[in-house]
């Protein structure tokens, strides 16, 4: 009977921790990207201009791990 117990209470105390989480999160502001509303380029359009290399599909891992270091330098 006590595991029972014990087991109730740990549900209530995830339940109210779940609870708490969920109502700051509805008083966070949501982050929603903007569409060029601060008046410059877009995320998307940085990146393209920074040249990135294409994947072409390889099934090559070595070819596929060379592509991943080349995007991987970009940032």
């Amino acid at each position: 009977m006590q595991g029972l117990v014990q087991a109730m209470q740990t549900q209530a105390h995830t339940q109210a921790a779940l609870q708490a989480q969920l109502e700051a999160q509805a008083q966070a502001p949501a982050l929603v990207p903007q569409e060029h509303g601060h008046g410059g380029p877009s995320i998307m359009e940085q990146f393209k201009r920074m040249a990135p290399p294409s994947f072409k599909g390889e099934s090559q891992p070595l070819l596929a791990e060379s592509w991943m270091r080349e995007i991987e330098k970009i940032f």
